[in-house]
């Protein structure tokens, strides 16, 4: 082992005023703009493109379809209801019933189209949800991003947005597609009929609609999609609060802490609750007028066609027909104005789903806004694979947005079979060192160089229990082994375990390992799981705390017996003959290296 001493001041990578800035404009609301636009396009584009695209298309061809089929019988409904008004003014009974009998011809073909159309709308959309989540999910996985996403205050919640984000987007994605595509049906439909019926209607309609259009998107849009932004994010601040409190629920407990929890949690509640409030009273104004924008339109065809009624020159049944085309046309100009409070949520919801994907998929979104703020290469610590040695070289580690210098220019070189234990005082940078040998830490400069991934184990001071199986606990994170069930049972003896298989039914026996195990036996666990994989390298941070002193000497001479390279944080000295080498972390980026021989003398 070598080591090199720290000979020059680390530089100053505290974040910028710049840098704040950028991350002030990330967090705000997004607007119905172009920029919007492309969000959706960027988020939306690789389903259509990509290796679906051919049952994507062929989905929404057939929607398609169906849609212009239930306009075309839309259209000679009204057609079929006008003829039986007229036929009833008329008292003319036998132009009356056929006009019946072709209206339940009509309806026996538009239900079914009507139930098939909702149906395709649903599975296309359910298809598109499950492919981008497994994109999503790809992203947010790979190269541990998830890990990365606990330091960053620019952006919450990212399960949440996985989980509901991306269904709220391929849901309401679908919907609105196909509202204007049908709308833009009824609109060339009906127009032929307006037109053929009353010029003075079709131009009430197109100085009415625009109107609308304008005071819905200049006077609620942008107040409502800022509100609509933040009440998502508020309720998953909530959720998260409730999630947080029920993982660590005993420790609370034992803490009686309830008090101080439930602060916490009004606090969240309060301002989603305060923030809702804004909401339903801008909504209650948007209300108002959508509601007197689509009545005025009961009374108005009545008023432009009463002269010809009563001059005689329309039938009854043409004016009852104009008006249905006016409400069917009306409806698809002023579809902004009456899908506008679904539309706001959701262009808030892009704007999630778009940061998300450009933190998780770099490179696949173009918008500033969503990249992350990238760390320059020579500010990052670089992950190297190496052969047989555990190898630093002049790593200077910081805390995340290099708040805090830990270490500086540290270098040292560990053999196979050798050990290295890091002690110091608590918070000066030892549990971060082994997240930066473990490539979880970036924040600074120099090179780790180790072992391939698979022949490295970590073991946390309070391990993971995964949710299955016994067999599937000492096995992780394989899914499967070589290892017959005699072999797994010896293994769960050697970390003194034996008898736990048959106390809870056998390897092949489901609990919450989590609340059934102790901590220490949680501990051990994690023991089983290295003799199980028998890793080249092993990291330890504080992965006996909760074992007397016998069982944790046990285990690591079990360790030392499979000729493994450790790396450990331990408060006990005992295990101190189990390494040969200690590093010291003496604060403020200070160090010092020396045999473990020469530490006990000290």
């Amino acid at each position: 082992m070598s080591a090199i001493a720290p000979p020059t001041p680390a530089p100053d990578l505290s974040p910028t005023p710049r840098d704040r800035r950028k991350k002030q404009r990330r967090s705000r609301a997004p607007t119905l703009s172009m920029a919007a636009w492309r969000q959706f396009m960027e988020v939306a584009r690789p389903y259509w493109v990509g290796d679906q695209r051919v049952k994507a298309w062929s989905l929404l061809g057939v929607l398609l379809v169906v849609m212009l089929c239930e306009t075309q019988l839309a259209v000679m409904l009204i057609s079929r209801t006008g003829e039986m008004t007229s036929a009833l003014a008329a008292r003319d009974a036998d132009r009356f019933w056929s006009a019946v009998r072709w209206s339940l011809v009509v309806l026996a073909f538009a239900a079914p189209m009507y139930a098939g159309y909702y149906y395709m709308r649903d599975y296309l959309g359910n298809h598109w949800r499950r492919w981008l989540t497994h994109r999503f999910l790809d992203g947010y996985l790979q190269q541990r991003r998830y890990y990365e996403l606990g330091s960053r205050q620019d952006l919450d919640n990212p399960d949440q947005r996985i989980s509901e984000d991306i269904n709220t987007f391929t849901g309401r994605s679908i919907n609105y597609a196909l509202i204007f595509l049908g709308s833009l049906m009824q609109l060339v439909a009906f127009s032929a009929v307006l037109w053929s019926i009353s010029k003075m209607l079709v131009l009430f309609l197109a100085i009415y609609a625009t109107v609308g259009t304008v005071v819905a998107l200049y006077v609620f849009g942008a107040p409502l999609i800022r509100l609509n932004f933040w009440q998502l994010r508020r309720e998953a601040d909530f959720r998260f609060g409730l999630m947080r409190f029920r993982e660590n629920a005993e420790s609370i407990a034992f803490y009686r802490g309830e008090a101080q929890e439930r602060v916490e949690l009004d606090n969240r509640f309060q301002a989603a609750f305060a923030n809702y409030g804004r909401l339903i009273k801008k909504q209650r104004s948007l209300n108002l007028f959508q509601r007197a924008f689509s009545q005025l339109t009961l009374v108005v065809p009545s008023i432009i066609l009463a002269g010809e009624v009563l001059a005689g020159n329309l039938e009854v049944g043409r004016a009852v027909q104009a008006g249905g085309a006016f409400a069917a046309v009306l409806g698809a100009v002023g579809l902004i104005v009456d899908n506008f409070e679904g539309l706001s949520r959701f262009v808030a919801g892009i704007d999630r789903l778009h940061t998300l994907a450009g933190v998780v998929m770099p490179g696949s979104t173009r918008a500033p806004s969503a990249v992350a703020v990238a760390t320059p290469a020579e500010t990052q610590i670089q992950s190297e694979c190496g052969d047989d040695e555990l190898c630093v070289e002049k790593v200077t580690l910081y805390t995340p947005q290099f708040n805090r210098l830990l270490i500086r220019e540290l270098s040292l070189r560990l053999g196979p079979g050798e050990g290295l234990m890091i002690a110091g005082p608590s918070g000066c940078g030892k549990s971060s060192l082994l997240r930066a040998l473990a490539g979880l830490w970036r924040n600074g400069s120099g090179t780790v160089r180790t072992l391939p991934a698979e022949q490295v184990f970590f073991l946390p001071q309070r391990p993971y229990m995964q949710l299955g199986t016994l067999r599937s606990q000492i096995l992780y994170p394989a899914d499967a082994s070589k290892h017959s069930d005699a072999q797994l049972l010896d293994i769960l003896d050697a970390v003194h375990l034996g008898g736990l298989a048959e106390r809870v039914g056998g390897l092949d026996a489901v609990h919450d390992w989590e609340k059934l195990l102790s901590m220490g036996e949680q501990q051990r666990m994690a023991f089983a799981r290295v003799l199980a994989r028998r890793p080249r390298v092993v990291i330890l941070d504080e992965a006996t705390s909760a074992l007397d002193a016998a069982t944790e000497a046990a285990l690591y001479q079990r360790l030392r017996d499979t000729g493994a390279t450790m790396v450990s944080i331990a408060h006990r000295h005992a295990v101190l003959r189990y390494h040969t080498h200690v590093l010291e972390l003496l604060g403020g980026g200070e160090w010092r290296m020396q045999s473990a021989q020469d530490f006990s003398a000290e």
